[in-house]
C-alpha cells in the first residue's frame, strides 16, 4: 500500500498549477506584464534571470512562465539581442509562487532600474 504522504506528493506533482507568465521578457522585475496561466500537469512555476554585458554596460532580463522540471535549477549562457546572457532558472511548486513577492532580487532589497532606452541605443 502507498502511504498518505506518497499519494499526496504524486497528486501535487501531477496536478495542473497556475503560474505567472510575462507577456515579454522584462528588463526590470517590476516591468513584467504578468498574467496567471494554467500550466500543463507536472510543470512548475519558473522565474529566470539573465544578465548580459557589452563592455562596461550590463543589462538584466527577467522571465516568468511554466516550465518542465528539467529546466529548473539550470544556469548557463544564451545569446539574444546581440548579447551573450548568463542565466539562472529557479522554480517553485505552489500556485502563483513566481509572482513579484517571490523574486530573489526584490527579497534582497535591490532596486532594479528601467534601462530600455540604453538597451535600444546600445543595440542600434
Amino acid at each position: 500500500m502507498f502511504s498518505a504522504d506518497t499519494v499526496k506528493r504524486v497528486f501535487v506533482t501531477l496536478r495542473a498549477r497556475k503560474c505567472y507568465t510575462c507577456v515579454f521578457p522584462a528588463i526590470s522585475p517590476l516591468d513584467c506584464f504578468e498574467f496567471p496561466q494554467e500550466c500543463p500537469a507536472g510543470q512548475r512555476c519558473l522565474f529566470s534571470t539573465a544578465t548580459g554585458r557589452r563592455g562596461t554596460f550590463q543589462v538584466s532580463m527577467y522571465e516568468k512562465s511554466c516550465a518542465v522540471p528539467s529546466q529548473c535549477g539550470l544556469s548557463g549562457q544564451k545569446y539574444a539581442s546581440g548579447l551573450y546572457f548568463n542565466y539562472t532558472n529557479e522554480c517553485c511548486d505552489t500556485d502563483l509562487c513566481n509572482g513579484a513577492g517571490s523574486i530573489p532580487a526584490l527579497r534582497r532589497g535591490r532596486a532594479a532600474l528601467c534601462l530600455l532606452p540604453a538597451v535600444i541605443l546600445l543595440l542600434a
